[in-house]
């Protein structure tokens, strides 16, 4: 596996629109960034865990864990960037941080590694892209898409499989021979903590982490799902990348949250662009990639409208 993820097709494309000392420029690591990043980030954090609290005896508690549920599923963005190891300058620190958010979400960090790799080197490319999300066929797909059901029932069938040691004929094609074991060791782990946090909740009777992470984590799931179609679903599905990929203009929350990756067809021209200087790099691509101005409801109206085509 080529760490990082970037290929000689990236690398040859990004070269195309930036010198090499543009590019070595931008492809600098940093701790810095990153760490005044989930400074705030835990604050933000602590300020949505506070308004369930205050809103415990109340009906506000639904709309409190809903935005608590936001900001836990965007560790996913988090996890994203550390499986590229751009957050931090070491591998170690990529690796600790990207396995705490795999714990919270779910989400399996050497499985997203490897899993992450084939999705860049076969984005949007039926059948061998794991990551790919179909283009819905009608509103009822669509809509069912969003509900995060399909989501968590293939999450759910996934670290289970592999808990018990089996991987599926699409998930050997892209995880080494020698990496199996550790890939069920991990499930197991995985779902071995979780095991005691619940049995630590029932011993003490204090059931706090259902209201405070479990609920919210189903609540914001939808939300992460209304954003990762915006990245590449109803773009073709050719392997040119000023094609297949679109770059989503957000507000600043939006891009926080998502630690810039809105700008997602930079990202895929050059993923070892750390995510801090992501924005510069945009200044350098944005004539030559798809862009969005219209952000993540733009790129959902894009996808209605194709629905809506396709049934005429």
């Amino acid at each position: 596996m080529t760490q990082g993820i970037v290929t000689p097709q990236t690398q040859a494309l990004a070269e195309g629109k930036l010198s090499r000392e543009e590019l070595k420029a931008l492809m600098q690591r940093s701790d810095g960034p990153a760490l005044r990043h989930l400074a705030l980030w835990v604050l933000v954090l602590a300020g949505t865990t506070t308004l369930i609290t205050l809103a415990w005896n109340s009906w506000l508690i639904w709309p409190a864990m809903f935005l608590q549920g936001i900001v836990l599923v965007h560790h996913f963005s988090l996890q994203h960037e550390c499986v590229h190891y751009t957050v931090f300058r070491t591998r170690k620190l990529n690796n600790i941080v990207g396995q705490i958010c795999g714990l919270i979400i779910l989400l399996p960090h050497r499985f997203f590694r490897y899993e992450h790799c084939d999705h860049h080197t076969y984005t949007q490319l039926d059948g061998k892209d794991p990551e790919l999300i179909p283009m819905p066929k009608s509103y009822g797909e669509y809509l069912l898409y969003l509900s995060a059901i399909p989501y968590w029932k293939t999450k759910f069938n996934e670290v289970s499989r592999h808990a018990m040691g089996r991987l599926s004929d699409a998930e050997k094609r892209f995880i080494p021979k020698e990496e199996h074991a550790a890939m069920f060791r991990d499930a197991r782990i995985i779902l071995g903590i979780y095991a005691l946090i619940f049995a630590g909740m029932a011993v003490t009777g204090w059931w706090g982490l259902i209201w405070y992470w479990i609920i919210p984590l189903f609540l914001g799931e939808p939300v992460m799902r209304f954003i990762r179609m915006t990245e590449h679903v109803g773009r073709p599905t050719v392997a040119q990348m000023s094609k297949n990929t679109r770059t989503n203009l957000v507000s600043a929350p939006w891009r926080f949250l998502c630690w810039n990756m809105n700008y997602h067809a930079e990202h895929h021209y050059v993923p070892l662009v750390p995510y801090h200087t992501l924005p510069r790099l945009h200044k350098k691509l944005r004539d030559h990639i798809h862009v969005e101005p219209g952000g993540y409801l733009g790129a959902h109206r894009d996808i209605i409208r194709q629905i809506q085509e396709a049934q005429a």
